[in-house]
């Protein structure tokens, strides 16, 4: 009699899967590399030669400015701090925000004219006032790379412009955006910015996606020769952000109408879904030496996946936990991982941890869990 309640089920996984939208293939752009990314979840939902080092022109500066919040939110600048403009900063060549040499510049105008006119004059001064040298910050840049798990960029100056050794991947340029928009969203703010005036020079934001799609807010252009034109763009709609990376074209429109083929092709077709949430208990554990015997145990974090529309209400889970945990234990130690699959594939999983600090019972529990322990 088990069969029939098998066969129910695997009926209605087959209406279910009859019911969702088919997702056809990406679009196909006329650029070197490109690469579509969830924000939330950090899935790649697109790409072509998205792991392949380039040469990432302005695209660099979204690392600068990464170095830049990170010795604001260390206390090393903050935005009213006069930066003087020196010599090496005045004579930077291609975009420039036109400062003066000599003059003592607030970190907050320098910032938006890196971000918004992308200006290397304005980009070198911050270099500068963050670690002396450009050489020094540029080596600033790759710690933070690494860190950040950039394994295909690596960075000789704070500009862009072109190195023997200077390079990203269109991947590691959406990692970088998305630790941007995730760590400093009180400064993303100035990636959204249309225009920017200094020394009565008025300059516009040369992300055009900008006029054309409401939704859009960032991110940062590039250009030179060898790199063609470059765009990370970064979209929200109905909750979900999504970062498309293009590189390598032709024109400032191709690069746009890329970047937005690629934002419509993300939000037309997927979602983003909170499979479990942070702190939901997913199930009580054997835990040796503890009082009580038994933890309480769930997720750190929000298990967040993107897929295909529809496909999220298919998700199911399969909970693994160590055969033997002994306290103490910590709320940042790993117990066990919840895996979600859908259709038979892992689609997401997540370490368990748990819930709270797991205590030692008295020398009681102690002695007695660890005969138990032998045996189990």
């Amino acid at each position: 009699m088990r069969i029939l309640p098998a066969l129910l089920a695997l009926a209605a996984s087959a209406v279910a899967r009859a019911a969702e939208p088919p997702v056809p293939p990406p679009p196909q752009l006329e650029a070197t590399a490109w690469v579509l990314v969830d924000q939330a979840s950090g899935q790649a939902l697109a790409g072509h030669r998205a792991n392949e080092p380039i040469e990432p022109a302005s695209i660099t500066k979204l690392m600068t400015a990464y170095a830049v919040f990170h010795a604001m939110k260390d206390g090393k600048l903050k935005l009213d701090t006069a930066v003087p403009v020196s010599e090496r900063a005045w004579r930077s060549e291609g975009s420039r925000t036109f400062l003066d040499l000599g003059s003592q510049v607030p970190v907050e105008v320098l910032i938006q004219g890196m971000i918004v006119q992308s200006g290397n004059d304005a980009t070198i001064a911050l270099a500068e006032a963050v670690a002396g040298t450009e050489d020094t910050f540029a080596a600033l840049m790759n710690q933070y790379a690494e860190r950040l798990g950039m394994a295909q960029s690596h960075f000789q100056n704070s500009t862009g412009l072109p190195g023997d050794n200077h390079k990203m991947s269109v991947a590691d340029m959406a990692k970088l955006a998305r630790a941007i928009i995730r760590e400093f969203p009180e400064y993303y703010r100035w990636y959204s910015q249309r225009e920017f005036t200094w020394n009565n020079i008025r300059q516009p934001n040369r992300n055009g996606l900008l006029a054309r799609d409401p939704s859009v807010d960032g991110v940062k252009t590039g250009m030179t020769e060898a790199a063609g034109y470059c765009l990370v763009s970064s979209a929200k709609r109905d909750g979900m952000r999504l970062i498309a990376v293009v590189a390598g074209t032709d024109s400032m429109k191709a690069r746009e109408d890329a970047s937005l083929a690629l934002l419509n092709y993300g939000f037309g077709f997927f979602e983003t879904s909170v499979l479990r949430k942070a702190g939901e208990e997913l199930a009580v554990q054997r835990v040796y030496r503890a009082r009580g015997g038994r933890a309480a145990v769930g997720l750190a974090r929000d298990l967040v996946v993107t897929l295909p529309r529809g496909q999220a209400a298919r998700a199911e889970f399969e909970i693994e936990l160590a055969p033997r945990v002994f306290a103490p234990l910590s709320k940042s130690d790993r117990v066990g991982v919840l895996r979600a699959r859908v259709g038979g594939e892992v689609v997401a999983e997540a370490p368990i941890q748990p819930i709270a600090d797991v205590p030692r019972g008295n020398i009681f529990r102690r002695i007695w869990d660890t005969i138990l322990s032998w045996f189990a």
